[in-house]
């Protein structure tokens, strides 16, 4: 799928889509009448009404044919389908570039990683800092940053990746308590980007390597969710270091477009910032070692 061309229509009546057949009738405040049911979540002529558009309009809409959906018929869609804030913004998003007032793509976001961000993840040491792309590739880290995930310093550097870390790589089920959790929203943030620009040649080489290698990332790929559940802290299980529970902030970088930042902190005098002074003083491979701090 990530490989094919997708145009904007299409990407707006996949989300539809998937939202539908995820919107319990229930939730959506209809009175189920006797008998089964044979379509998962709501039908379309059930959406139609509730959104109070056509049956054959909101088909069109479903199928890619429609591309012109005006704002209150998208907003009418968002309360139907129960979306939340992010969600609906992604419907918006989607809509917008159907009616191609956007570019059909864009040139993917720079990899090179400014010389002052280096320098910023070189100062939070101990605390494990990193720095991703939008596609999740590891572009920069300091040395608690690499050794947070273990076995990710062991791939090649163009290979380090955090959704195919959590999908592909053998520590990557173990690492987390919550890993169904974290899957989640690591597919989710590669959906929502994926949906306005799904021909980007990052996206897409991540994304068709995880669909044809795990069947639990198509699964969740499938379901179209672009929104995770917020988290401040995670508990990693890691081999060298044991348990450890870390506050978690994640930032956009002004200036980097599709570039983000993770910090992890733990309080000081606390075994979970034992923890970290051990996995900053972590043995880092040659490659690593050969720049200041590990960075790349």
């Amino acid at each position: 799928m990530a490989t094919e061309h997708h145009s904007s229509g299409d990407e707006l009546g996949r989300f539809l889509r998937a939202r539908r057949t995820q919107t319990s009738p229930q939730s959506a405040g209809l009175i189920l009448g006797p008998g089964v049911r044979r379509t998962p979540g709501l039908r379309r002529e059930e959406l139609a009404t509730l959104a109070g558009v056509s049956i054959d309009y909101y088909i069109r809409l479903e199928r890619g044919k429609e591309t012109r959906p005006s704002p209150a018929v998208i907003d009418s869609l968002a309360r139907a389908l129960r979306l939340d804030d992010a969600e609906h913004l992604h419907l918006r998003t989607l809509a917008v570039r159907a009616a191609r007032y956007l570019p059909e793509s864009v040139p993917a976001p720079s990899r090179t990683v400014a010389a002052h961000v280096k320098l910023m993840l070189e100062a939070l040491r101990p605390n494990p800092a990193y720095v991703i792309s939008r596609s999740m590739d590891v572009l920069a880290y300091n040395p608690g940053g690499l050794a947070l995930y273990p076995g990710l310093a062991d791939w090649p550097a163009s290979q380090r990746n955090l959704a195919r870390y959590l999908f592909l790589h053998p520590a990557g089920r173990d690492i987390f308590a919550d890993w169904d959790t974290q899957i989640r929203g690591c597919v989710a943030r590669l959906r929502a980007v994926a949906g306005t620009d799904p021909d980007a040649p990052d996206l897409a080489r991540v994304v068709g390597e995880l669909l044809l290698k795990s069947a639990d990332f198509a699964g969740l790929w499938e379901r179209y969710d672009v929104t995770g559940r917020k988290q401040t802290t995670k508990t990693f299980r890691h081999p060298g270091v044991g348990v450890l529970t870390l506050s978690f902030q994640g930032m956009v970088l002004e200036g980097s477009p599709g570039h983000r930042m993770a910090v992890y902190t733990a309080p000081p005098g606390t075994p979970d910032h034992d923890a970290v002074l051990l996995l900053d003083s972590t043995s880092l491979p040659a490659e690593a070692r050969s720049v200041p701090g590990g960075i790349r």
